[in-house]
């Protein structure tokens, strides 16, 4: 439950700090006091957005905390999921800051908009006049028979597998139109392949076929320059090789007068090793060399036909070339493996379906013995609001689709008097008889829920006298175990509560600021009487107020 409150500088609230009790507890006020500032509050509290608009003073940041006691409600296993840190008495703070940003904090862990939501899910149920017109609503309707109907854990695992479901079919539909895309341009890739395919890429080194192009190019020029290199070195009496002899022969007369000379004749003499074994090579390279025009045509083939694909597909050179062909037989081939993932998901659907099918069954068959349980406690309670007459026709309707809720659709038909046709809950219930519905709904609900804090806004919208007195009783049920709080404008609500609060204004000088007190007993006797018959009540509407009280 909700243990206090504090609001500075938000709306009209300049200070506010607020303690509240389990129990019933109403809050009154004039209207335009401010109840619904209070509202606004705990909204942000509860992860609404906000805006600038929210802070009484712009140039301050706008702070509201709530203390919630939460020991009672096995709430560790959510803390753990989201990372917080589970405190028995939890503390929820909200700021917006000057610059608009806005921040939020479980027990001083920073969190968002959506995780404060969730929580709040577990400790808050505000009940407005909106929520009231909801009640005519199909996904309203459905939340209210599956709390009789304890579905939640049916649903929350349909709606999971519905999620898998749909994640399912557009992983499908995504590769259909992966493979029609494919199949269009199947031809013309392979086309493109084929020409790939049909040189060795991968073992190709272009500069050595470059090389070998210019030798064979050049092969007359090649042999002739060879030939003469030979003749220089190896020419008899005059050439290289001989005149290097030659000084080997005089060098080595003198080898013994001096280490000199000796480095000198073993340097001659390794110069001419090297000579001859160049020689060697020049005369076994000119062996070698012969006219291939074959092969420099073939060479000079494979050379423009890179060139030519290169061109083609826009690169420069023989790695990019190569990438595109492992990317086209990745094209070629996906078309395969695009009909074995079809396949494979296909399955997969075909499994979500047989058991989204088993549990949209166990749904509906929950829901039909909970339909008579439910319409059976309306009736009850509704007699006792004044509306001894009513009726309820509830029918599932099947379909064929897999919907949020299941594979059918709700018709809430609605009748309050006696011969009236049954219609449609929103076309033939009016305000007050909506009110009333509503409260019994949740009082109902309740039964079934472990929600620690009902507030009521303004509830009673539409009743008054004795059926108002029976509401006050039932809202005075509901709250033994569990903490409710009724806004409201009717005496015999207000009177009902263990603790009383009201709103008001206080004009100052300069600003207009709302107030929130505890009242007590003399207050709340004159606050009743005042409720009653408007400003100086007479002795009558205090004597009524005080048999209200006791």
């Amino acid at each position: 439950m909700i243990t206090s409150l504090s609001i500075n500088n938000y709306a009209l609230i300049e200070k506010l700090s607020i303690d509240f009790s389990g129990g019933f507890t109403s809050i009154t006020g004039e209207t335009g006091a401010g109840k619904s500032i209070l509202l606004g509050a705990l909204g942000l509290v509860l992860g609404k957005r906000a805006d600038l608009s929210s802070l009484k003073n712009k140039e301050e940041k706008c702070v509201i905390e709530a203390h919630f006691a939460i020991g009672n409600y096995n709430l560790q296993a959510f803390f753990d999921e989201a990372n917080l840190d589970y405190e028995a008495h939890t503390i929820i703070r909200r700021e917006i800051l000057p610059s608009g940003k806005s921040r939020a904090f479980v027990n001083d862990t920073p969190v968002n908009l959506q995780e404060l939501q969730e929580l709040s899910e577990f400790l808050l149920d505000i009940h407005s006049q909106n929520e009231t017109q909801e009640l005519s609503e199909e996904k309203t309707q459905f939340r209210i028979i599956d709390a009789v109907s304890q579905n939640q854990s049916v649903l929350e695992a349909y709606q999971q597998l519905l999620k898998n479901y749909k994640a399912t079919l557009a992983e499908i539909s995504t590769l259909d139109d992966q493979k029609n895309n494919l199949l269009k341009e199947q031809d013309y890739h392979a086309f493109l392949l084929t020409e790939l395919q049909a040189i060795p890429l991968d073992q190709l080194d272009v500069e050595e076929l470059e090389v070998k192009a210019q030798a064979l190019s050049n092969v007359s020029s090649i042999k002739e320059n060879l030939a003469k290199s030979h003749a220089l070195a190896d020419q008899d009496g005059v050439g290289v090789l001989a005149q290097l002899a030659e000084m080997k022969t005089v060098l080595q007369r003198i080898v013994g007068f001096s280490e000199l000379y000796n480095q000198l004749f073993e340097r001659i003499n390794a110069s001419y090793i090297e000579i001859k074994d160049v020689v060697a090579e020049i005369e076994a390279a000119a062996e070698m060399v012969n006219e291939d025009p074959a092969a420099l045509e073939s060479i000079q083939q494979l050379l423009q036909q890179l060139f030519t694909l290169q061109k083609k597909h826009q690169v420069n050179s023989l790695p990019e070339l190569c990438a595109i062909r492992d990317a086209l037989e990745a094209k070629v081939s996906s078309a395969a493996h695009l009909d074995e993932n079809l396949i494979r998901l296909a399955t997969h659907k075909a499994k979500l379906e047989t058991e989204l099918d088993l549990l949209a069954h166990t749904l509906h068959a929950n829901r039909i013995k909970a339909i008579p349980l439910l319409v059976s406690q309306w009736t009850t309670l509704l007699a006792d609001l004044g509306m001894p007459a009513v009726r309820f026709d509830i029918s599932l309707l099947p379909k064929d689709s897999y919907l949020h809720n299941g594979k059918e659709s709700l018709q809430f038909l609605f009748s309050a008097n006696k011969g009236s046709e049954l219609g449609l809950l929103k076309k033939v219930a009016s305000g007050g008889e909506m009110s009333r519905i509503m409260l019994a709904t949740k009082s109902i609900i309740a039964n079934y829920t472990q929600l620690p804090t009902l507030i009521f806004d303004e509830i009673d919208t539409g009743v008054s006298g004795e059926i108002a007195t029976k509401m006050a009783l039932i809202m005075e049920q509901m709250s033994t175990n569990r903490q409710v709080f009724a806004i409201t404008h009717l005496p015999q609500i207000a009177a009902k509560g263990q603790t009383h609060y009201k709103v008001y204004k206080v004009a100052q000088a300069a600003s207009t600021q709302t107030q929130l007190k505890q009242l007590t007993y003399e207050e709340r006797v004159l606050e009743l009487a005042e409720m009653l018959s408007g400003k100086d009540p007479a002795a009558s509407a205090i004597n009524h107020a005080k048999a209200l009280l006791n």
